[in-house]
């Protein structure tokens, strides 16, 4: 491992100690290089999140050896359980060479922490309560070489140097926003509003996901674009929530809080989605979707996570790309970190953003097609009453929403998803 230089000084700054970064610093500091992982708060700590993981998500944390039993605390599920145009049909995750066929849940106050607490296990040194402010700059080149901080309670004011910054810091990201790196409104953005309640529905072993999202509080019913959520947490409550996308008229003038409520209004009574049954207040965050702010890397800067978009457009997801981009630009770091000139390492570095195109590039252009289909409302009630009723239509839609297909040797549903993410454009 390389000597820290100074306790403020490291090969790799990562900020933001969420999925992506604790993925990054991981791996990183698993190859050796030192590490130091910034996160503005404190252990444990609440993230407003479905808490559903994808096969996608599992197989991440389980590259990543994390005890995922269920001895662990997790609660794992078989599948999804799609509700919409009259018609429930309960689907098992694939079975695939690739992916784990099961999901999993877990509350995001310690699902966080264990994921923190690995990184620092292979060697990264996490500072909590560390607030990021203004990045340090070089005058001469334009690169970023470190951060200013305010740490602990008193908010010391510290710099941090390191030749690498990686941006995990979320939707928010102001590190990016420093750097001069905006948010392209040409792409999708989504917002999760999510609550608890208690319920005898916990302990289910499928995620649930409603197509149709009604807002019956008016006149006339209308469908909203967006689905709802219930999600069993095994531990006596349900995670009650819907994700809305930006496509639509209504997304602005809505108060997504209350449509939330309306919605569980809407439920059957003996679930116990009643006010006096919820745990807790009713919170929501934005989903940045389909490379919402590029470039992936520019001047000593790499985005990783929902500071780079990465949000999956089909269905939400976002900690599965969260892990995964931390991986591969960990990978893309170590590379350039043992290459021997500045130049050399550069065109290392640059080719995290193509390998991003690559990888997830046609597959988000067909994500941000459907975001626009289904943000009409006609389409949405043909689409959830007619492609409901055909089962095998339904596992194809599955795979394509959840993005579990086998890159090779798949079945013939694999094989067209992946030509159609390889042909569509990688914008």
């Amino acid at each position: 491992m390389t000597e820290p230089l100074s306790e403020n000084t490291a090969d790799v700054i990562v900020v933001g100690a969420g999925p992506a970064g604790s993925t990054t610093a991981y791996y990183l500091a698993k190859a050796g290089l030192d590490v130091l992982l910034l996160e503005k708060t404190e252990f444990p700590r609440e993230k407003v999140c479905g808490d559903g993981l994808t096969p996608r998500a599992t197989k991440q944390l389980v590259a990543m050896g994390i005890d995922v039993s269920e001895e662990a605390g997790w609660l794992r599920n078989k599948g999804l359980r799609i509700i919409g145009g009259g018609v429930r049909l309960q689907l098992d995750w694939p079975d695939l060479a690739s992916y784990p066929d099961y999901g999993l849940v877990r509350k995001r106050d310690d699902f966080d922490e264990q994921l923190a607490r690995q990184a620092q296990k292979a060697g990264a040194r996490l500072y909590e309560r560390c607030n990021v402010g203004a990045p340090v700059v070089d005058d001469r080149t334009g690169r970023i070489t470190g951060v200013h901080a305010k740490l602990g309670e008193e908010k010391r004011e510290v710099t941090f140097h390191a030749p690498l910054v990686v941006a995990a810091d979320g939707n928010s990201t102001r590190l990016s926003l420093a750097m001069g790196l905006h948010r392209r409104e040409d792409r999708p953005m989504g917002v999760a509003v999510r609550t608890y309640f208690t319920s005898p529905r916990h302990d289910d072993d499928y995620l649930e996901s409603w197509l149709e999202l009604w807002d019956r509080r008016g006149a006339q019913d209308r469908l909203l674009p967006g689905y709802g959520w219930i999600f069993g947490m095994g531990d006596g409550t349900s995670n009650v929530g819907l994700g809305v996308l930006n496509t639509s008229d209504s997304f602005k003038e809505l108060d997504w809080r209350e449509v939330l409520k309306a919605w569980c209004a809407s439920m059957p009574a003996d679930w116990g989605y009643t006010p006096e049954n919820m745990t807790g207040p009713i919170r929501g965050a934005a989903l940045p979707m389909a490379f919402n702010r590029q470039p992936h890397y520019t001047r000593g800067l790499l985005l990783v996570g929902d500071a780079g978009g990465l949000v999956n457009p089909f269905n939400g997801e976002g900690i599965a790309y969260a892990m995964e981009s931390g991986q591969i630009a960990a990978d893309v770091i170590v590379q350039a970190h043992a290459r021997a000139t500045p130049a050399g390492r550069e065109m290392a570095l640059q080719r995290y953003p193509r390998v991003l195109k690559d990888t997830y590039g046609g597959y988000y252009t067909l994500g941000r097609a459907f975001v626009k289909l289904i943000g009409n409302p006609k389409v949405m009630k043909i689409a959830a009453q007619r492609g409901l009723t055909h089962p095998l239509l339904m596992k194809f839609t599955l795979k394509m929403l959840a993005n579990l297909t086998d890159p090779t040797g798949g079945d013939a549903m694999d094989r067209i998803i992946n030509g159609l993410s390889k042909v569509a454009p990688k914008a």
